[in-house]
């Protein structure tokens, strides 16, 4: 009896055990929010588990090897009906299947069960599945042109339609190798009513450069997204089921670079332009004095990175100083417009005509598919010897000897013609007396000559004897005439000004010097030699720092550091230095 009734509880606790299993594994189920799609969207596997608050997150590395996993989200409820609690914890997770055919999602471990395995049938996308108006949710593309040439801008406007309410969604990028892609601007959002249906629409403005010639291939741009869908309670926190579009393919015939357009640089454009300012016909140049001529270059449908670096000819008879160039690209939403300015500070060093040699870019056209140069044209300036290198004026005795000197040739030339006129040809005697009064007349006047000179000399020599005026001469009036200027010119940090007036300065010791670099040869002082250095860059460099002026001042505090003056007509007839001073 008593073993009897062992064997009934035994039976009836194995039944109980049994009945849980099969209650608890009832808790447990998987399932897709629909069965069948188009590759390029996405579909959401939800797993859901009853009266196990605490169970772990089901392992979905399983599904890497048909799908790529879009992120998971996880949500608990927890329901009170009649005193009775029923707690539900839900997974949801978005795939993107990645070929056609029918996919198996396989039985999933979850708080100790196995889900059911489910079937999915992903169709191929056919051409045209970026959709149509009438969709729900479609993309359009245009692109132009579709025949570029290596390294020509191609416009591409991507449009998403859609008449769902997306609660959240992304636009892929175009991409493909051998392709640069640069977005334009911000995105548009408007309203559009298409064949009777209103649509928002989502607007982007892409540049694509491609690198190499030959047919380029643009894949398909996707979107994906979700919609409010009011009936799903068990989608994403309510963010809505998920949505998916995409665009067609687009194909590019990508020309080379034309024979015809030459050996420059390749600049494919819609316009370009270089201009020049600064410098023109009227401008006044002097030895000395900078000109400043400024290069502006700019392309239509090119990135400065595209454009060549800026530069002047070698100009003879000046020196050149180049300015770092500026840059920039901005657009217009659908045109990039690439940009480049230089300036070029421009000192003549001699007088006479200074020609600026024409200068030009050689771009293709590609709105008339053809050759084309933007230039600027030659240009010859007149510069003027500077402001304080005029001729030393001959001395007023020396003028009037020599202009007494040049008369009486006159007159004895004019008497010898006249008395060799009257004299009769045929008679020899004559003519020799009339030789030998010519010869002593030339003689008489060398020697009235010769003693003007030396009375002109020693009048000379006594007045260098004689003690000087207490006025300053005209000359020590200019030379501290100039000083002043330079040092006015320095405390207002004038650096033009400065060199002009350090070289009127030294001029009224040299009249030769033309420039500074002329000066900086004839001193002899390391600290002068050094300030007109930092001058010279301050003037057509990098500017000068705080403590440039206080320097240059006490550089030149005192007199100028020349060194003595051996210049000879055998030194002046000597080769010019093969490496000259620069600083």
């Amino acid at each position: 009896m008593t073993q009897r009734i062992r064997r009934v509880a035994a039976l009836c606790a194995f039944a109980a055990l049994w009945i849980c299993a099969i209650a608890q594994a009832a808790d447990v189920r998987a399932w897709l929010d629909r069965n069948t799609m188009q590759m390029g969207e996405t579909v959401t596997l939800n797993v859901e588990v009853s009266g196990d608050n605490g169970a772990a997150k089901p392992d979905f590395s399983a599904l890497a090897q048909d799908f790529n996993l879009l992120g998971t989200q996880s949500s608990t409820s927890l329901n009170i009906v009649n005193g009775q609690s029923t707690s539900k914890l839900l997974w949801a997770i978005g795939l993107e299947p990645k070929h056609a055919g029918t996919l198996t999602i396989p039985a999933l471990d979850v708080a100790g069960q196995k889900t059911q395995a489910l079937t999915l049938n992903v169709q191929a996308a056919t051409a045209g599945s970026g959709g149509k108006a009438g969709d729900d949710i479609y993309i359009e593309t245009t692109v132009e042109p579709r025949a570029p040439y290596v390294q020509q801008e191609v416009r591409l406007t991507v449009k998403l339609y859609y008449a769902l309410n997306l609660t959240d969604g992304t636009l892929d990028d175009p991409q493909a190798d051998g392709l640069v892609v640069h977005k334009l601007g911000q995105d548009s959002n408007y309203v559009a009513d298409v064949n009777g249906r209103r649509y928002r629409v989502l607007e982007r403005h892409y540049v694509l450069l491609p690198e190499k010639s030959g047919t380029l291939t643009l894949p398909a741009i996707g979107f994906r997204g979700h919609a409010m869908d009011a009936g799903d309670i068990n989608s994403f926190f309510n963010r809505g089921r998920s949505v998916a579009a995409q665009s067609d393919a687009v194909t590019l015939d990508v020309r080379p670079r034309p024979a015809a357009s030459g050996n420059d640089a390749w600049l494919p454009a819609q316009s370009v332009t270089l201009s020049a300012d600064g410098i023109d016909a009227t401008t006044s140049a002097r030895v000395g004095d900078p000109l400043t001529l400024t290069l502006h270059l700019k392309a239509q449908g090119l990135g400065f990175e595209q454009l060549p670096e800026l530069k002047l000819p070698k100009i003879e008879g000046a020196d050149v100083y180049p300015d770092k160039a500026t840059t920039q690209n901005r657009d217009d939403g659908e045109w990039v417009y690439g940009e480049r300015e230089r300036k070029f500070a421009i000192v003549p060093n001699q007088a006479g005509p200074l020609t600026l040699a024409a200068i030009s870019v050689t771009w293709w056209d590609t709105a008339h598919d053809r050759a084309e140069t933007a230039e600027v044209p030659a240009l010859t300036l007149n510069v003027a010897p500077a402001a304080d290198s005029a001729v030393t004026p001959v001395p007023g005795n020396a003028a009037n000897a020599a202009n007494g000197a040049n008369a009486a040739n006159s007159t004895n030339a004019a008497a010898a013609r006249e008395e060799s006129a009257l004299a009769p040809p045929s008679l020899a005697g004559q003519d020799e007396e009339l030789h030998l009064w010519r010869t002593l007349a030339f003689f008489a006047l060398t020697l009235w000559i010769l003693t003007l000179a030396a009375w002109i000399a020693w009048l000379l020599a006594r007045r260098r004897r004689e003690p000087s005026p207490s006025l300053p001469s005209p000359a020590d009036t200019g030379m501290t005439d100039a000083r002043a200027a330079f040092r006015a010119a320095v405390a207002h940090a004038d650096w033009p000004a400065s060199a002009r007036a350090l070289l009127a300065w030294a001029r009224h010791t040299r009249p030769a010097l033309r420039n500074l670099g002329e000066l900086v040869r004839v001193l002899n002082d390391p600290a002068q030699i050094a300030a007109i250095g930092e001058l010279e860059r301050a003037c057509y460099g990098v500017g000068a720092d705080a403590g440039f002026a206080d320097r240059l001042a006490a550089a030149f505090r005192g007199s100028l550091g020349l060194a003595p003056d051996h210049t000879t007509a055998d030194s002046a007839s000597a080769l010019p230095a093969l490496y000259p001073f620069r600083v």
